[in-house]
């Protein structure tokens, strides 16, 4: 996670009138509080870096893993292009990703299903509200891109859809 996208974070958080926001990723845990006994009312934000079980040079403030992905899209340039002719249904809002509306019921949608616009794929937790995410297109989805019961940030990339 770059600087851009933390200032995009704080700005999102301090819009949305929530108090406090904790992110956790694999490299980097992230604890945003607004309305704090800042005489000021200015939003703090902490950005802890979790340590790695390799030791990583102290240089720069972006640590070493979030380069790794980059590296990896670019190595199979082929995926990318088979990947292009598909539709992103991107998360419009930051949450935890879940693909059924309960442990006991089936997910919303599987791979292979079609579907039509307004369908739900899936619900997005946030602040204990869950929120239904409704299909913009329609087609078939090809890919899941999101782990159940994952966090997810807005405009992650969740499902591919293939809108032939």
């Amino acid at each position: 996670m770059d600087l851009k996208e933390i200032q995009n974070l704080i700005k999102f958080v301090a819009k949305s009138g929530a108090s406090e926001v904790k992110l956790e990723m694999e490299d980097v845990k992230i604890t945003i509080k607004t309305g704090s006994e800042d005489k000021n009312g200015e939003t703090t934000t902490f950005v802890q870096q979790i340590p790695m079980n390799q030791p990583m040079p102290q240089q720069g403030i972006a640590p070493q893993p979030v380069a790794a992905p980059a590296e990896t899209e670019a190595s199979s340039p082929a995926t990318k292009e088979d990947d292009s002719k598909y539709i992103t249904i991107k998360s419009p809002i930051i949450g935890t990703f879940y693909r059924r509306p309960s442990p006991d019921k089936p997910n919303f949608a599987e791979v292979g299903d079609t579907i039509a616009k307004g369908d739900v794929l899936c619900i997005i937790e946030a602040m204990k509200l869950f929120n239904e995410i409704e299909s913009e297109v329609s087609g078939k989805i090809v890919k899941v891109l999101a782990d159940e019961s994952s966090p997810v940030e807005f405009d992650q990339p969740l499902f591919l859809v293939d809108p032939s």
